[in-house]
């Protein structure tokens, strides 16, 4: 696809006037608080379950927590093997955890296709999507229990006319839970966790960021679920597109659709982010364009009081939705070494 959002130099200074609800911050305090609650102790909560993955140099570990409302969230914990049996007799230095969430459709697959982070030295969280996991992939094992009113298929519209029923709440709140879990695990330290994601996994990593204190870093790479009227107004590709043919139906429900979203919108949440990032960005991506990630990463820890907060964005000019791909891990990884050193 050609270049088709703003030229590069306007990206760069891209500022739009967000549609924020003077009660955001304290619409996801009682959204957490409330999860944390009904989630009880995590030490005693979060369950581990040793799995014989046939591999020799990794630990794999089936993680189930409390995410929303305490509804159980699958995880697999992949750790270097050494570390996982020092963690075990009490001995050795405490890991930093990567948090990774994944993509629209799919779910934690399977432990050997989880290897790159475990083997760099880190402890790696795959966090799965509730209700998702067979659009792509292996497979997912979290089901996601609440029911939606109409909606188009797929998540974007489900219970879109309440932010308090919409699927990416409980979504969002899966996510900052997962960080609250892996924090409680023997031999991973508490104050190095950093998270990622592509799509989907990018813009749960903003908005985690935005909603979680004492990250290390935070990776959203061609980020989703942010800036969504601007997103709306330009592409027809999924899932945006998915609002859009809701729309086209529900012409009534525009004002409390965006309304909604506005309380989901990574564009706002990123203001309130504190960890350093490293963003990444394609121009010629008509899934997630280019303008709606600039929206987040423009205004990153803006609203935050946490001074000035490093934070760099890498710009594929002729990539489409697949942005660096392989590319990325070398790139994250040579950055998240300098900001854990």
């Amino acid at each position: 696809m050609p270049l088709f959002d703003l030229p590069l130099d306007e990206l760069e200074a891209y500022a739009p006037a967000l549609d924020e609800p003077a009660d955001l911050d304290a619409f996801w305090a009682r959204t957490l608080d409330g999860s944390r609650a009904a989630g009880g102790n995590l030490a005693e909560t979060v369950r581990l379950e040793r799995v014989d993955a046939g591999l020799e140099t990794v630990v794999v570990d089936d993680v189930t927590f409390p995410g929303f409302d305490a509804q159980p969230v699958k995880a697999w914990l992949v750790r270097p093997a050494a570390a996982a049996h020092a963690a075990a007799a009490g001995d050795g230095p405490p890991l930093t955890a990567v948090v990774e969430y994944l993509g629209y459709g799919g779910g934690r697959g399977l432990p050997h296709e989880h290897l790159l982070w475990a083997s760099a030295g880190y402890a790696h969280l795959v966090v799965d999507t509730r209700g998702q996991g067979s659009g792509w992939g292996a497979g997912g094992d979290t089901p996601d229990p609440v029911g939606s009113g109409p909606a188009t298929p797929g998540f974007l519209t489900r219970g879109i006319l309440d932010p308090r029923e919409h699927y990416y709440r409980r979504v969002i709140t899966d996510a900052v839970r997962a960080v609250d879990a892996v924090r409680t695990v023997d031999g991973i330290d508490p104050d190095r966790v950093a998270v990622t994601g592509v799509s989907q996994g990018g813009g749960l990593t903003i908005a985690v960021a935005g909603l979680t204190e004492g990250l290390v870093a935070a990776m959203p790479d061609v980020p989703f679920l942010t800036h969504y009227r601007r997103a709306v107004e330009i592409t027809d590709r999924p899932p945006y597109s998915e609002i859009t043919r809701y729309l086209a139906v529900h012409r009534e429900h525009e004002d409390a659709v965006f309304r909604t979203l506005s309380y989901l919108d990574g564009a706002s949440l990123a203001r309130r982010a504190t960890a350093p990032a490293l963003f990444s960005v394609a121009l010629m991506d008509p899934v997630c364009p280019p303008s709606t990630v600039y929206a987040a990463y423009n205004g990153w820890a803006a609203d935050a009081g946490a001074g000035d907060v490093d934070r760099a964005i890498d710009v594929y000019r002729f990539n489409e939705h697949e942005g660096g791909q392989a590319y990325r891990f070398a790139r994250q990884l040579a950055w998240l070494r300098e900001h854990t050193r």
